[in-house]
């Protein structure tokens, strides 16, 4: 069938298992969000958070009402937050977010591509002086008619800095992670919907590599990646 045929089944089972791990992602965020706040996203702002998050990554409806009625039966598992932090090859620091019903297979795993990849598992905390936690709204060009207002208003809600990403056509608003859950509901009370919100990991000192040891630290970050248990990686490769 020729080269062009495997390129594009290659493609396309890359597309889908991209989107299977992004599907498991938010199922683990709604089935955290239901545990610790019930199923009612009327009445549960991490539930509601999560399943906007689901959206944006185009889980379908039936999918998310799925996940939200499996996290409140008897049977659900229960999944614990776990962070993991080291040092990638050619001393890149990562942390590494992960969301388990089996902490054992977890940090095995998690150590297993450490070793692998030239990297050193180490110590929670290790890095704290390198990433902030900072929460990231995506909220849409067309949501916020006057920026200038918006952000003289919104300072008073915790926003530190607003960036225009023209590319996905939306704002990315960034607050301190204790502003988190004022921001969000400030935006809630204007009406402004985030297609998206998360913490994220953001580094204050950056690593500089060679470009021919770029290649190996990718590699290593998406190994970490595509283990199910993983719901996020960072960190400070420039």
């Amino acid at each position: 069938m020729g080269r062009a045929f495997e390129y594009r089944k290659a493609t396309k089972f890359a597309r889908w298992d991209k989107m299977s791990k992004a599907f498991t992602k938010a199922n683990r965020e709604i089935t955290i969000a239901v545990k610790g706040g019930g199923p009612s996203p009327e009445y549960n702002a991490m539930l509601r958070r999560a399943i906007q998050n689901a959206k944006a990554v185009q889980m379908p409806k039936d999918k998310i009402e799925n996940a939200i009625k499996k996290a409140t039966s008897r049977d659900a598992e229960d999944f614990k937050e776990i962070v993991y932090e080291g040092m990638g090859p050619h001393g890149v620091a990562v942390v590494v977010e992960t969301a388990t019903d089996n902490p054992t297979r977890t940090v095995a795993n998690i150590r297993a591509v450490f070793k692998k990849k030239g990297g050193s598992l180490g110590t929670q905390g290790m890095h704290d002086f390198i990433f902030d936690r900072k929460g990231v709204f995506n909220v849409p060009i067309a949501s916020i008619e006057d920026p200038e207002n918006f952000e003289l208003e919104f300072i008073d809600h915790g926003l530190e800095k607003m960036e225009l990403d023209e590319e996905k056509n939306q704002y990315l608003l960034y607050v301190d992670f204790p502003d988190f859950g004022k921001m969000s509901e400030a935006l809630e009370n204007a009406n402004i919907e985030a297609e998206k919100s998360e913490v994220q990991r953001i580094p204050t000192i950056l690593k500089e590599i060679p470009d021919d040891q770029l290649d190996e630290v990718l590699d290593f970050v998406d190994a970490l990646e595509q283990d199910d248990d993983v719901q996020n990686v960072f960190h400070n490769l420039a």
